[in-house]
């Protein structure tokens, strides 16, 4: 999908040659898989805030309640086993490593692991697919980091694929997911007003306007998210990605089901109450909905798997608050393991790896495969992968 009345932007030029790779990263996040793993790992998530446990046992209930276990991990060693066999089904010979930011095993580990198998030049692949700074930047700065620890930094080279947010494998099942959703509310007869809730993570105001790449027209104005509303306004490219990924589905879905409302909400808030985050809420966007409302769908379109974000603010809190007012929900799945979504993930690899034409469904991509130094600023300047200055 293009707009010809819509210059292009610079993240679309901000590409690298194909080259080969040696061997690929499944780079995540990681989650605790025991009780006594759970504030330990929290206490990882928190480093540097100086965050007391007492806080912290406040979120450790969440996983206390799944006994102490991340579904995220299994979810990885899902996805890795199934792009270990979409890139043996293309013929590539690239091993595929998995390491965490936050919880065994880490990032040092798999590149030492993969270094001391012979892989010099490693391609990440990250569970997150939209720009901001704990969405990508981070990513690539604990890798930069994994590399100095492990004494790799001169000898091992690690790049990452682009953010991957309107690629047809990321859009396309989260298309069918929204359709299933309304469909079921359609057969037990809460399909007359739908409405369905797109949700994501929400990030605080601060980061999430600087997400994303500072982009200039050729007269040297900033760029306007959209066109229409400036980049440093409405939560950053962030949200926009999001919004814009929204706004396919609902375009696709029309064909059956026509005029259905939707809205972008956030969750998972954390820290301390008087920093701005990006709101509504979901809980609060689903008390305010409008009384004749008959069912709800909500997309986890910011998450790439089931893990606890969904499993418990979603699946426990959100849908607790619909039967507070009586208001039929469905969860709409993420893209998981789907086929799609993992062939997608090694059509990314491909274009970087052999150079396999760059796909994008919204006029936003295909996204920078090399980030300029002031993309997705964090809290401070930190070594990291894959930057242009």
């Amino acid at each position: 999908m293009t707009d010809a009345t819509v210059p292009p932007l610079a993240a679309s030029t901000r590409t690298r040659p194909a080259e080969p790779y040696d061997a690929i990263l499944l780079a995540g996040f990681g989650g605790p898989e025991g009780q006594d793993d759970v504030i330990p790992y929290l206490r990882n998530v928190t480093r540097g805030r100086g965050i007391p446990d007492e806080r912290l046992e406040e979120v450790a209930h969440h996983y206390r309640h799944f006994g102490g276990v991340s579904p995220i991990n299994d979810q990885n060693r899902a996805l890795k086993t199934a792009l270990e066999a979409e890139i043996a089904r293309r013929g590539l010979d690239l091993p595929v490593y998995w390491g965490n930011r936050f919880w065994a095993p880490y990032f040092r580990d798999a590149l030492i692991e993969a270094h001391a198998d012979g892989h010099r030049v490693v391609l990440a692949v990250a569970t997150t697919a939209f720009s901001s700074y704990s969405g990508c930047r981070a990513y690539r700065e604990d890798i930069a980091s994994a590399l100095i620890e492990a004494g790799l930094a001169d000898d091992l080279r690690v790049d990452k694929v682009r953010q991957y947010f309107d690629h047809p494998g990321f859009v396309e099942p989260n298309i069918d997911a929204v359709r299933a959703g309304l469909r079921a509310l359609a057969a037990d007869g809460h399909g007359s007003k739908a409405f369905v809730m797109f949700s994501t993570h929400s990030i605080p105001t601060a980061a999430a306007d600087v997400s994303g790449p500072r982009e200039l027209l050729p007269d040297g104005t900033p760029v306007e998210v959209g066109h229409e509303g400036a980049w440093h306004e409405g939560g950053g490219w962030y949200a926009h990605q999001q919004r814009t990924v929204a706004a396919l589905v609902m375009e696709a879905v029309a064909d059956e089901f026509p005029s259905v409302p939707w809205s972008l909400v956030y969750q998972s808030r954390s820290g301390a109450p008087s920093v701005p985050w990006l709101e509504p809420d979901v809980n609060d966007a689903i008390r305010a909905l409008p009384d004749d409302v008959s069912g709800l769908v909500i997309s986890p379109i910011g998450f790439v798997s089931d893990h606890m974000e969904v499993q418990w603010d979603l699946d426990t809190e959100a849908v607790e608050t619909c039967a507070e007012r009586g208001l039929p929900v469905v969860r709409a799945a993420t893209v998981g393991v789907d086929p799609r979504f993992v062939s997608g993930l090694v059509d990314l690899i491909e274009e970087r790896h052999s150079g396999r034409a760059r796909e994008a469904l919204s006029p936003l991509g295909p996204w920078q495969d090399v980030c300029p130094s002031t993309c997705c600023l964090g809290r401070a300047a930190k070594p990291v992968i894959a930057a242009a200055d």
